[in-house]
């Protein structure tokens, strides 16, 4: 967690070297388009500011009255940077709109470019930094936050080429304009950062994350693991933790179980990039999982092995075996 705080804070140090940047670039310009940039600026601030936060908050260890942790703070924190990105953008379009039929006098457009030309490169290359580091660290906060700047960069890039197209037309309400275009692309990345801490905040599925697990529980499969079911996923900041159902032999004793049960948990944490957590109920097997049990010598089996059942998304899934 250390490492991922200084991280951050790097990057809440650059936003507001950069924020002052396109503020002198528009106090130098009276672009509408720079101050839209400057403007997001603040929001870059904000939200690294209050990523920092998370991350501290999410670092915190479980206590009584968080059992789970305090992870669930980095989804919290990728809405309010969402959030904030498209206010950002709503109000840029706003002021946009209005300097579209008041417009106002703008100079040195050359020199603002080159500016904000820079804090664009400045960006990207932070934003990939930490969109990489998200990856490393499993975080969500540093994800939402490298891709946030890269949205900036991108931005940056879409305002130099519009302000060098007014430069040598000197068609300037095309200013105003291209504000207006940047405000909805804005609102739009805001938009997809929202959507994606919803979609952690309500436990939705990654099935990008439960495919990786079932991979793993296929290519690492133990005999006396006859079949699982019933998995579901849950994201705790950088944990992962997962529910399910696995069926044993009815006629292993509680130590066979809890180490079949451990081995499971083990090859997990070893295999996955993701600190997992695994709550794992043991059913007993029955005559009907005898068909596609790969026991040896099994004691008790009623009829020979005659099919080989692949655990898929949708087996594995269900809340039932999968002779049912």
């Amino acid at each position: 967690m250390q490492s991922q705080k200084k991280i951050i804070l790097l990057a809440l140090v650059i936003s507001a070297l950069l924020m002052l940047g396109k503020f002198a670039a528009y106090l130098i310009t009276g672009s509408n388009a720079i101050l839209t940039d400057a403007a997001e600026s603040i929001v870059n601030v904000l939200a690294s500011a209050f990523a920092f936060y998370s991350i501290y908050l999410s670092s915190q260890p479980r206590d009584i009255n968080h059992p789970y942790g305090h992870g669930k703070v980095e989804f919290f924190s990728m809405f309010v940077e969402g959030i904030l990105i498209m206010i950002a953008g709503v109000l840029i379009g706003l002021k946009s709109i209005y300097n579209l039929f008041n417009p106002q006098q703008i100079s040195s457009l050359f020199d603002g470019s080159i500016i904000i030309a820079i804090t664009g490169v400045i960006n990207f290359v932070m934003g990939q930094y930490l969109v990489n580091s998200s990856k490393k660290y499993n975080s969500i906060t540093l994800y939402a936050d490298g891709k946030h700047l890269k949205t900036d960069a991108y931005s940056s890039a879409g305002l130099v080429v519009g302000l060098m197209l007014i430069y040598f037309t000197g068609i300037w309400y095309l200013d105003s304009v291209l504000s207006i275009a940047l405000g909805f692309y804005i609102v739009f990345n805001g938009y997809k950062l929202v959507r994606k801490s919803v979609a952690g905040l309500m436990d939705e599925s990654d099935f990008v994350k439960v495919g990786k697990v079932i991979s793993i529980l296929n290519d690492n499969r133990r005999d006396p693991w006859i079949d699982i079911h019933n998995l579901r996923t849950q994201q705790y900041g950088h944990e992962l933790h997962i529910d399910c159902h696995v069926t044993l032999p009815y006629y292993f004793d509680l130590n066979h179980v809890h180490e079949e049960i451990s081995k499971i948990d083990t090859l997990m944490n070893a295999k996955s990039e993701v600190r997992t957590e695994f709550f794992i109920h043991a059913d007993p097997c029955l005559p009907q999982c005898c068909h596609y049990c790969r026991m040896k010598d099994c004691p008790v089996r009623s009829h020979e092995k005659n099919t080989d059942i692949v655990w898929n998304m949708e087996n594995v899934t269900r809340n039932q075996k999968h002779f049912e």
